[in-house]
C-alpha cells in the first residue's frame, strides 16, 4: 500500500528556560492510505507533538515530514485535525460553524449550507442547528466537532485524544461514530489515545511511544469488523494483543522511570 504520511528522522526539542528539552528523537514512521492507526502511549512521550508536526502546526528541529511525498511546511487542506479539546466558535451557531471550512475555502452559501445540513444529520444533531457551543453538551461540542472535520473533505483525519473527557458510555457511542463515517471511506485516519483498549478496538494497525517518541511496538491489528470491546475481551487474539501491547507500554514506563532517576 502507498504510504500517504512519512515520518523521516525526526526530531523535536525545546526550549524550557536555559535548558533544551527533546520531546522526539530519531523518529521514522509510515502511514499507509486508507488505513486507521491508533498511537499510544504514556503523557509526555510526544504523542500531541507529533500530530502537531503532521497538521503543518510545529516544525521538526531536524527530519522530515512529507504527505502524498511533499514535504509538510504549514496547514494543508487535506489535512483535517481535531484537537482534544473543543474549538467550536463560540459566536456561530452549531450550522455555521460547521460550515466554516467550507466558507474559508469561497464555497457558495447555499452549497455549504446543504453540505453542513447533511452532516449535522449524519452526527445526530438534526434540530440543533441554531443552537451556540454554550448551549450544547460536552458530547454534541464533540460530535459537532466531527461534523466540522468532515465538512472539509479532507483526504487525512488527525485526531488527538478526541473522547478522552467523555464518560464511557458517551465515548463509546463516538467511537461507533466515528468508525461508521470512516469505514468504507478511503480515508487515512492517525487517533492518538492513552487508552489501551481504545487503540486496540478502532485501528488497524497500533504503534506504542516510549520516552522521545521512541517506538516501543508496532503491531497490525488483524481483528475483523465490526468490534464489540465485550465481546472482544474473550477473544483470545484480542487477549494476546492486549497483553503484547500493555508490555509494551510497561516497558516504556520503566524505561522513563529510570532516566528520572539517572537525572
Amino acid at each position: 500500500m502507498t504510504a500517504v504520511l512519512r515520518v523521516l528522522d525526526l526530531d523535536k526539542s525545546f526550549l524550557k528556560g536555559d535548558k533544551r528539552v527533546v520531546a522526539l528523537q530519531g523518529l521514522n514512521l509510515d502511514v499507509e492510505e486508507g488505513t486507521f492507526l491508533t498511537v499510544l502511549g504514556r503523557s509526555g512521550c510526544g504523542k500531541s507533538t507529533l500530530l502537531n508536526m503532521l497538521a503543518g502546526l510545529t516544525q521538526p528541529t531536524s527530519g522530515r515530514i512529507e504527505y502524498r511525498g511533499r514535504p509538510v511546511s504549514g496547514p494543508h487542506h487535506d489535512l483535517a485535525y481535531l484537537t482534544q479539546h473543543d474549538t467550536l466558535m463560540p459566536w456561530r451557531d452549531l450550522q455555521r460553524n460547521i460550515e466554516m471550512p467550507l466558507e474559508v475555502r469561497g464555497v457558495p452559501r447555499a452549497e455549504r449550507a446543504e453540505v453542513a445540513r447533511e452532516l449535522i444529520q449524519r452526527v445526530g444533531l438534526a434540530g440543533f442547528e441554531q443552537h451556540y457551543p454554550r448551549e450544547l453538551s460536552g458530547g454534541m461540542r464533540r460530535r459537532a466537532g466531527l461534523a466540522r472535520m468532515l465538512s472539509a473533505e479532507p483526504d487525512t483525519f488527525l485526531l488527538d485524544e478526541p473522547f478522552g473527557a467523555l464518560d464511557a458510555q458517551l465515548r463509546a457511542e463516538l467511537q461507533t461514530e466515528l468508525l461508521r463515517l470512516w469505514h468504507g471511506s478511503g480515508k487515512t485516519v492517525v487517533f492518538i489515545t492513552h487508552d489501551l483498549e481504545e487503540a486496540l478496538l478502532l485501528g488497524d494497525r497500533v504503534i506504542v511511544l516510549g520516552p522521545r517518541g521512541r517506538v516501543l511496538l508496532d503491531q497490525e491489528i488483524g481483528l475483523a469488523r465490526p468490534r464489540d470491546l465485550d465481546l472482544l475481551r474473550v477473544d483470545p487474539e484480542f487477549v494476546a494483543l492486549h497483553r503484547r501491547t500493555a508490555d509494551a507500554l510497561r516497558a516504556g514506563s520503566t524505561t522513563n522511570d529510570s532516566r528520572k532517576g539517572a537525572a
